[in-house]
């Protein structure tokens, strides 16, 4: 018996084919309405009637086909079903599909090869499918259908999305009016080239927009209040800032200080009149720190409280929290109207509401570098150590592999293919193979927690590197190395004055490709870093993130600031990653 999902499944595929053959009426007609040059008006006709046809019958059977989930109220619903199955069952449905294909291909082949070629294809693609279901099954016997294995059973979804019509109508006229607006465009061979062109971009801007959204994303959560993050009615792309006031707090007064040469907001412990003993509010990475200091070198100041609007015995005010009680509710000091003004009231946390406006809070960006130990300088250590590693991985980078890259696409000398192939090899060995030969080698030289081991490496050329400059270098013409020669030049000179100006392309791709990813790696730094006053920005973020995972505004902002040095680099040098791939012919020039 065949189950209700593959039946559901069935009845979903012949309503949406139903549905796209009518759209296809549509658009054929259109063309045919706007008159478009070299349009086959029997050929349409055919092609309308067949389509009507097929649409009808499908159209037909989705109404007897149950095809959804529970039945809707709403007056328009789009079914759906989905699948979830192993890897193997989908493999199986792959080759089926493909085998159908390859055997209900049109036939354009004129020879007996072509045709057996086809049907040999069809037979793999039905093989690999008999493989894939025999994997699925586990077991050769395969005495029921493949979606009753118990060992791996087959899970059907269906449901069904509501659609409102009339949002439905607007969105198939703006289809067909784009349809019109095609076929018109067709009608000049000038026009033809720039409706090509428009898609085209418009194609771009789309991938860039829909690959942008994480990067906004992550922007716009950097900006907002931690009550912004999470949202009842989804994303949220607009973010918020509560309306505050200046307010001295007469009860817990605040007050500025410094302390180890770093300004401080404390609030006091004890006073015992010449001296106080403060505890420290900011930053956050010392909060809770308490020290004794003179009483006069405290300079009280005000804090920001949270203005709300509320309901006072049957009259609306405007008020500003000036304390959250340990129950809850919140003590409120009305500000209008004017005759209540003054005037302090307890309000349960319900009956007021925080007054908001449209606005980014920038208070994430130094909030989060607060919460960063006191020995980093507010990340600037990170900034620093990071920076020195980029600079010497590319100029180690740059220097070892373009002599390298020079001796073995120029020089000749006994071995050197042989050696150039045991090269390509390293680059099969996989990360891990080499991590603890390595780590052990710092070791007994005494690199452990130190940044010898981030970048000394890069003064031994890569493989690829190596192997990517070569190919620009063998496209050189040699008359430009002999005329060199003539000239006096040894092959150091020839490389830096003849050869290296013609790989500049290939020579930036490798800078910015070996920036970016010491920029980003993580796991040396995991390996040989345990000081904090050592670690680059990627082993920063990851500390971050596990010690204030909670805090996302101000993880998001952290994150933006790690980002933004990289983000420059691409936006300024994203030439050269085009140049770097498509250049060919005179390497680089």
């Amino acid at each position: 018996m065949i189950p209700i999902g593959v039946v559901a499944a069935f009845g979903v595929l012949t309503t949406l084919v139903g549905w796209f053959l009518v759209a296809r009426i549509v658009f054929l007609l259109i063309r045919q309405a706007a008159n478009v040059p070299g349009l086959d008006r029997v050929a349409t006709a055919r092609k309308v009637l067949t389509n009507s046809v097929a649409a009808g019958v499908l159209l037909a059977l989705s109404l007897v086909i149950p095809s959804g989930g529970a039945p809707t109220k709403a007056a328009l619903s789009v079914p759906i079903v989905w699948f979830s199955m192993p890897y193997p069952a989908w493999f199986a449905v792959v080759g089926v599909v493909m085998a159908v294909y390859r055997l209900t291909q049109t036939r354009t082949e004129i020879t007996k090869d072509a045709e057996k070629a086809r049907v040999k294809q069809a037979g793999a693609w039905a093989g690999f499918a008999l493989v894939s279901l025999a994997l699925f099954r586990g077991s050769p016997k395969m005495s029921s259908p493949f979606w009753e294995a118990a060992e791996n059973k087959v899970e059907i979804f269906r449901g069904a999305i509501t659609v409102d019509p009339t949002k439905l109508a607007i969105a198939a006229a703006f289809l067909a009016a784009a349809f019109y607006a095609m076929a018109l465009l067709e009608r000049s061979h000038r026009s033809r080239k720039a409706t090509a062109v428009f898609f085209t971009h418009a194609t771009l801007l789309l991938g860039t927009f829909v690959f942008g959204i994480p990067f906004a994303w992550l922007m716009v959560t950097s900006f907002k209040e931690d009550k912004d993050i999470v949202s009842a009615q989804g994303l949220d792309w607009n973010p918020k800032v509560a309306v505050t006031e200046p307010y001295f707090d007469k009860k817990h007064p605040e007050f500025e200080t410094t302390f180890e040469g770093r300004p401080v907001r404390v609030q006091i412990l004890s006073d015992t009149g010449g001296k106080a003993k403060v505890d420290i509010l900011k930053p956050l990475a010392i909060r809770g720190t308490t020290f004794e200091i003179s009483r006069s070198a405290l300079t009280e100041v005000p804090r920001d409280i949270p203005l709300v609007d509320g309901n006072f015995k049957g009259q609306k005010i405007v008020g500003a929290v000036i304390e959250e009680m340990d129950d809850g509710s919140r003590r409120v000091k009305i500000n209008e109207p004017a005759a209540l003004k003054g005037t302090q009231y307890v309000a349960l946390a319900r009956d007021v509401v925080d007054q908001r406006k449209p606005g980014l809070r920038y208070m994430n960006y130094p909030e989060a570098l607060d919460l960063l130990p006191l020995e980093t300088n507010r990340g600037l250590v990170f900034l620093r150590n990071t920076m020195m590693i980029v600079v010497l991985n590319v100029v180690g980078t740059v220097i070892s592999c373009t002599m390298v890259a020079y001796a073995f696409a120029r020089l000749r000398f006994p071995g050197s293919k042989f050696l150039f192939a045991l090269l390509l090899a390293t680059m099969m060995l996989p990360g891990a193979v080499t991590m603890l030969p390595r780590f052990l080698l710092w070791k007994s030289l005494g690199g452990v927690d130190t940044l010898f081991p981030l970048w000394v490496g890069s003064f031994f050329a890569g493989a690829f590197n190596v192997f990517l400059l070569d190919q620009f270098f063998r496209t050189i013409p040699m008359e430009l190395e002999d005329a060199a020669k003539i000239d006096g030049c040894g092959h150091l000179k020839t490389l830096v004055r003849v050869m290296v100006p013609q790989i500049k392309p290939a020579l930036a791709a490798v800078s910015i490709f070996t920036a970016m990813g010491t920029w980003n790696d993580f796991q040396q730094p995991l390996i040989y870093i345990n000081s904090p006053e050592k670690m680059p920005i990627s082993y920063a973020v990851q500390l971050f993130q596990s010690g204030h995972s909670g805090e996302f505004a101000l993880l998001m902002a952290f994150s933006s600031m790690a980002l933004l040095p990289v983000l420059v680099l691409f936006f300024f040098a994203q030439r050269y990653f085009i140049e770097g791939v498509t250049l060919s012919g005179m390497g680089g020039r």
